[in-house]
């Protein structure tokens, strides 16, 4: 089961100044590091990228936007909110059909599911109290808490928020702490496939040279995505992004402090690089409900030289089953939004898709 713990951030969602505050609770099978092999080979989900050429201000971080613009998050990338059961629990989703996810489309027979997991429902201090019991306010800054979307206004409803990607089957929190948007960062590592020598490998049927990325096997779902997780209280996300990955793919939590102060230097260079920024706004996840939802920045570090984070040993940690490295293909599935920010990698990369 995969538990979101709430958030602290800034007024400013588009700088993320300040903090947001998650904490990944997962049950499942015992950590392992896994060794490079070969990677499964199923089929990714439609995809959808937004050519225009849109201008993002960085978040607290040297972060670069592409010419051909970023991904946006289409009105259609609704699929995984409405998965017929929802993740970490028996509770069967209201089913909505394609017509019928719209909020402006008038359905008085629609009667979703209320579900909230118990760990959100023992009032932690990571989650917000139900409904009626506190007023925040939404679509602004609340304290130290912002609720504000990077889709924009969202509508309120009998003092609750609405998904505003539409009708998911359920309402509730599910396994997310806060009404509303639950922000994560995402960390896109990437280097080249090369052969024996050094040279980049290009695939036989593209032509272009084939990009590899750090993927982990999460242990709530048994899917492979991208290292990543929510910012700690009083943290930036830049340090966000160089945490979730050492504490993910490095497993740090675990390492002696001689071998931590080691891989940290080299991190920290690592993540001071420019970035690509790939994306920001909603995400397509099988946690969403009608009333909280994920939203992600997704950034991309590439080792183009192949001789920084490609020469530290993978090792699964903290939220991860396995890690390694993956190439990069359109038949590689991945969680939730996963795989539409590996094509606009790929893209600005000039690599194989």
């Amino acid at each position: 089961m995969l538990i979101v713990k709430g958030m602290l951030f800034s007024p400013s969602r588009r700088h993320w100044t300040s903090a947001i505050r998650v904490v990944i609770t997962l049950f499942g099978l015992p950590l392992t590091a896994s060794t490079p092999g070969a990677r499964p080979a199923v089929l990714c989900s439609s995809h959808h990228l937004n050519r225009t050429s849109k201008h993002i201000t960085p978040i607290c971080g040297d972060y670069y936007t592409s010419s051909i613009g970023t991904m946006s998050s289409p009105a259609d990338a609704h699929v995984k909110s409405r998965c017929p059961q929802y993740p970490g629990s028996t509770i069967k989703r209201f089913t909505v059909p394609d017509d019928k996810v719209d909020w402006n489309q008038q359905w008085l027979q629609y009667s979703p599911v209320n579900y909230t997991a118990p760990a959100v429902l023992n009032k932690p201090i990571w989650a917000d109290p139900d409904i009626g019991s506190f007023s925040p306010k939404f679509n602004a800054v609340d304290g130290p808490v912002d609720r504000s979307s990077f889709e924009g206004q969202y509508k309120v409803e009998n003092g609750k928020p609405l998904n505003p990607r539409g009708r998911t089957g359920l309402t509730g929190r599910g396994l997310l702490g806060r009404w509303g948007p639950n922000h994560a960062a995402d960390p896109i590592v990437t280097r080249w496939k090369v052969d024996a020598s050094g040279a980049k490998i290009h695939h036989s049927a593209s032509e272009k040279p084939i990009l590899q990325f750090v993927s982990i096997k999460r242990r709530d779902c048994g899917e492979w995505a991208i290292p990543g997780g929510m910012v700690d209280p009083g943290e930036q996300v830049s340090l966000t992004l160089q945490r979730e990955f050492s504490e993910e793919a490095l497993n740090s939590l675990s390492l002696k402090q001689s071998e931590k102060e080691d891989i940290h230097k080299r991190i920290q260079k690592f993540f001071g690089s420019a970035g690509f920024q790939v994306y920001e706004g909603y995400v397509d996840d099988p946690r969403n409900t009608d009333n909280a939802w994920m939203e992600t920045v997704a950034v991309n570090f590439h080792d183009e030289a192949g001789d920084s984070v490609s020469e530290l040993p993978l090792q699964a940690g903290d939220d991860a089953g396995h890690v390694q490295w993956v190439d990069v293909d359109s038949s590689f599935s991945l969680y939730a939004s996963h795989c539409h920010f590996l094509e606009l990698v790929a893209r600005e990369r000039k690599a194989h898709w």
